[in-house]
């Protein structure tokens, strides 16, 4: 039967037993005689299935034949090291629980509580409580799970009414102990001692049954549970610094992202986070902790940077430092730190030989998306789907690179309805339903089923962002503000949706708020080219078209040095120009407006714009022919109609032998030399005042359109 530390503490008193807060552990931990069960730096490898004991199983002369699974005395609770081996056999109490653990393993979790269940009502033993409840748990029977790891129990079970070779013997009855909620409450007032709940005997029963507090919905018996924040931190016995004992996971950092995951169902964002971050410091290979910190967004781009770099590898993995370090550094975003992220996927692929590994070539597709190529990316995340059937990171960047190929409209269609068919509790099988609403710009549909997916899984980011661009697209712009700002508090170190709010407030001439969330966007992420363009544009809305010009080739710049497709920055190379034809530097500006065509030779906008700077450097005959090849792709444009008009009376006020080159009497030469230039000034004096009245707008929604339509895809993504 179990002895030592875990049982000889006293547990009789309310204040240790009754109360559901942890601080009975904590004093126990580092009291005179801690117990193992008590220590928060150990793991709950003693108690698995695959080994009965935290040290070696001693095999003696009667037990050569003897399952090593058969006792697991010293699962959860540590016992003495005085007992006998000599006298193990095998008996009914192992056998049965050989077949539990066996069934366990098998996943015939109803043999396994049918069987551990006769167990614990021979032995009344802790450690078989333990095991039952973890049986519960697995089949998602979390209340009955929690009433079996609350409830009293002896400390010292009773002898089994079996002898070692299963023959019945005089059982010796204890007496019964009261249940129900208010059970401690009775066992204190009755004085009974060496009696505890296993939660007050272990940590692993503690957190076990918090875990079961959180599936029922119980937040705040949950919270008091685990405590509002890590008991064991000023024990003197807890930190970065402290290793595992026994090889595992801690299950103190295990309790921290419980908590944080905890925090997050309260909606208390901030304390959450430092939950995460506390249980990843205490042990970094806690990667649930890593993906709620990384995949939800909740730190800013160089906080997470400077967070991963500085965590305590050697301390904790001194043998595997370095390969955490660098799987962890590849899932980072990639709007900066280019070389390094670069060399982590090297040292990957050649140290370690990860080079068909899924999260490692997420690592090149996600690189490859922040770069907007999306053919590159589809085929890599094509590669991860074929190797695993669903990849969670994989599956919305996938499912993003099919909305910006055209061509892969039609395949995101069969994968929407396969998903579904397939994983109908899948909040990303609806968002891909979702998205393939988008590319069909059925924004009413789309938006219902992205509203569907942030129901089901509300972490889920891209289903917030798309969600908020159906409105957008729909120009319903104040609730599309309002659907960004939801996004914003809930993603707080994203700053795509802050980017997103001031693209927002440019549409409706707010350019205070525009300002104010293009400046917090870049305060979060100052190496995002889109962002950038925006701010460009906000410049250019404000007449300064100097800054305005340093942003739209910065963004140029960034954008060469990811290597992205050109036509992604076809925009900002059109703003370039409209920037420096407000300087006057026509020639730089012709030379922008030309490299758009480059990139699409159908760009209207370029085309009129360009027309627009032969006409002001008088190039009537050029002007002239770019207005009929803008009009040839949008004829309703009234504004380069305009032109044209205004075009084509300069040019017939020069007349046919000025521009064939002509003569005359030098009278009428000189005149009509006049009468033409008293025209063109009027008409370009007349331009510019047109100018001044409609190309904020027009920039700004030409910008707005091309862009959130590429951001989309960061979103989705």
């Amino acid at each position: 039967m179990p002895s030592g530390p875990a049982y000889n503490h006293p547990r009789a008193s309310i204040n240790s037993s009754f109360s559901f807060g942890p601080q009975s552990l904590v004093n126990s931990f580092v009291g005179p005689n801690p117990s193992l069960a008590l220590d928060p730096n150990r793991s709950v490898l003693p108690s698995s299935p695959l080994r009965s004991s935290p040290r070696a199983h001693r095999r003696t002369k009667g037990s050569i034949g003897r399952h090593p699974l058969a006792n697991d005395n010293t699962d959860v609770f540590q016992d003495s090291d005085d007992e006998d081996d000599d006298e193990f056999e095998w008996g009914m109490v192992d056998r049965m629980r050989l077949w539990r653990h066996d069934a366990l393993m098998q996943h015939l979790y109803d043999t396994a509580a049918f069987w551990g269940d006769k167990v614990l009502s021979w032995t009344n033993d802790p450690n078989d409580a333990f095991w039952l409840a973890q049986t519960y748990f697995m089949t998602h029977r979390y209340s009955r799970a929690e009433r079996l790891l609350t409830r009293p129990f002896s400390t010292k079970p009773p002898a089994v009414p079996f002898d070692l070779k299963g023959k019945a013997r005089e059982p010796d009855f204890p007496p019964r102990l009261p249940v129900g909620p208010a059970a401690m409450i009775d066992v204190a007032a009755e004085q009974q001692e060496g009696v505890s709940r296993l939660v007050d005997m272990s940590v692993v029963c503690r957190y076990l049954a918090a875990q079961c507090l959180v599936r029922q919905g119980k937040w705040a018996e949950a919270t008091e549970m685990l405590g509002e924040a890590n008991p064991f931190r000023n024990s003197g016995r807890s930190g970065p610094a402290v290793p595992n004992t026994d090889g595992g996971i801690k299950v103190e950092a295990s309790m921290c992202n419980l908590r944080g995951l905890l925090m997050l169902k309260l909606n208390r964002g901030d304390q959450a986070k430092a939950c995460f971050m506390e249980a990843l410091a205490l042990d970094v290979k806690c990667y649930d902790a890593f993906e709620q910190l990384v995949g939800g967004e909740m730190m800013t781009l160089e906080e997470e940077w400077e967070f991963v770099q500085s965590l305590a590898y050697k301390e904790q993995t001194p043998e595997d430092a370095e390969f955490v370090r660098l799987v962890y550094t590849s899932r980072l975003r990639k709007y900066k730190h280019a070389k390094e992220h670069a060399l982590t996927r090297r040292r990957l692929v050649e140290e370690f030989g990860l080079s068909d590994n899924p999260d490692v070539l997420f690592s090149f597709a996600d690189a490859l998306y922040a770069q907007f190529r999306w053919s590159d990316c589809y085929a890599i995340t094509s590669r991860i789907l074929g190797l695993v059937a669903a990849h969670t990171p994989t599956m919305p960047l996938h499912i993003a690179c099919m909305h910006h190929l055209s061509h892969l409209h039609s395949k995101l269609f069969i994968l929407a309805h396969e998903l579904v068919d397939r994983e109908p509790e899948s909040a990303t099988s609806w968002y891909a339903v979702g998205v393939w609403y988008l590319t069909q710009k059925k924004w009413s549909d789309a938006r219902t089923y992205f509203s569907k997916t942030s129901l089901m899984d509300p972490r889920l980011g891209p289903a917030w962002i798309a969600f908020a661009h159906t409105f957008a697209f729909e120009g319903e712009h104040d609730h599309a503000v309002t659907a960004y700002s939801t996004c914003a508090r809930m993603f707080t170190g994203s700053h795509l949706p802050l980017t997103f709010i001031g693209m927002e407030h440019i549409v409706l001439s707010n350019y205070a708020q525009a300002n104010e969330a293009l400046n917090a966007a870049d305060a979060m992420c100052d190496g995002d080219p889109l962002l950038i363009n925006e701010r460009g544009v906000m410049a250019f809305n404000h007449g300064r078209y100097d800054d305005a010009v340093e942003m739209f080739r910065s963004a140029l710049d960034i954008a060469q040095v990811t290597q992205t497709s050109q036509g992604s920055w076809a925009t900002t190379w059109l703003n370039l120009g409209t920037s420096l034809r407000k300087l006057d530097r026509l020639d730089e500006a012709s030379s922008a407006y030309i490299k758009v065509l480059e990139i699409d030779s159908r760009s209207a906008p370029a085309l009129g714009f360009l027309g627009l700077v032969y006409h002001l450097m008088d190039r009537l005959d050029d002007a002239i022919v770019r207005y009929h090849e803008a009009l040839s792709i949008n004829p309703i444009n009234a504004h380069v109609l305009e032109l044209l008009n205004l075009a084509l009376e300069a040019s017939a006020d020069a007349g046919p032998f000025a521009r064939l080159g002509g003569t005359s009497s030098a009278g009428e030469e000189w005149a009509s030399q006049m009468r033409a230039h008293a025209a063109r000034e009027a008409q370009l004096k007349a331009i510019r005042v047109k100018e001044k009245e409609r190309e904020p707008e027009l920039a700004s929604r030409a910008m707005f359109a091309d862009m959130q339509e590429g951001e989309a895809g960061m979103a989705l993504g």
